[in-house]
């Protein structure tokens, strides 16, 4: 599906309710992140950046002094090494019309999370929200109930290990040190996350995304 067709879609979805709230998962190194703030971008230049809000999961990562705390520094991503309770809450939050929301995000240059980072306003009709577990039970289950679609991003293996060598050499890993984050943590985790696929709206292939 190109972005344009994507983009259409979720307009038609928002006209018949006060607040659409549509999801991007899918495996590390898939592309949910480009797909959702392009779509994000996309959106805000058609209906105007006060009606498009952004709730990215990355901003729930637990900061890596807890990790430490945790003994998880070494498998930062995996399922449990997020703030689930603090997603779940944002996102009922989010999803509620007419509520303003300060959302949290990533920096990839810190290697932290970064609190109350961009705002969804009081006028947001949108919500994208992107994120590897939003289709998971468990803790996470509440989520899949909160959106009104749920996209999984994906694409050749191959391809996404080779997205993640270059973003993991790019933050300052040896390639021996990325190959075996990707083989020990990368990896495992995108298998689970593909067992989610029969719960989303459908799957988009983000080599083809226009």
């Amino acid at each position: 599906m190109v972005i344009d067709a994507l983009v259409r879609e979720i307009l038609d979805l928002a006209t018949s309710r006060s607040r659409v709230v549509v999801g991007f998962t899918g495996p590390p190194g898939a592309g949910k992140t480009t797909v959702a703030r392009r779509a994000t971008r996309e959106l805000a230049e058609r209906v105007g950046d006060a009606h498009v809000g952004y709730l990215p999961m990355d901003g729930f990562h637990l900061a890596t002094p807890m990790l430490r705390l945790l003994h998880r520094v070494d498998r930062r991503g995996a399922e449990d090494t997020f703030d689930v309770d603090g997603f779940v809450a944002t996102l009922r939050r989010a999803a509620t019309p007419g509520t303003e929301v300060y959302t949290p995000d990533f920096d990839h240059t810190l290697g932290e999370p970064i609190a109350a980072a961009s705002l969804i306003a009081t006028t947001a009709t949108i919500v994208v929200v992107e994120g590897n577990y939003l289709g998971f039970g468990g803790a996470w289950a509440p989520v899949r109930g909160m959106l009104d679609q749920l996209w999984f991003v994906d694409l050749p293996d191959a391809i996404r290990q080779q997205r993640l060598l270059a973003r993991h050499v790019a933050t300052g890993r040896s390639v021996d040190d990325a190959l075996e984050w990707i083989r020990t943590v990368d990896d495992p985790n995108a298998a689970l996350i593909r067992t989610t696929r029969d719960r989303c709206d459908g799957t988009l292939d983000s080599t083809v995304i226009e």
